[in-house]
């Protein structure tokens, strides 16, 4: 199984259209966009983008759980 990292959207200052507060995103590996503080998610238009770091705080979730939430996308 891939290894997923999931997020909760803890900002959403100007994007309010495209993230939702306290909802759990998938954010997808992009080293360029670490090195500019920067996460790409998969955000509420099925799409991936950039967006600050600063608006999303990492969720450890179990292997488990993780397996449901993705089988289930």
């Amino acid at each position: 199984m891939n290894e997923h990292t999931v997020v909760i959207c803890t900002e959403n200052t100007g994007y309010e259209a495209s993230l939702e507060l306290r909802k759990l995103y998938e954010a997808l590996p992009d080293a360029d966009a670490s090195m500019h503080n920067q996460t790409r998610v998969i955000d509420e238009s099925g799409e991936d983008y950039l967006y600050p770091m600063s608006f999303f705080t990492r969720v450890n979730l179990p292997q488990d759980i993780l397996r449901q939430l993705f089988d289930a996308a």
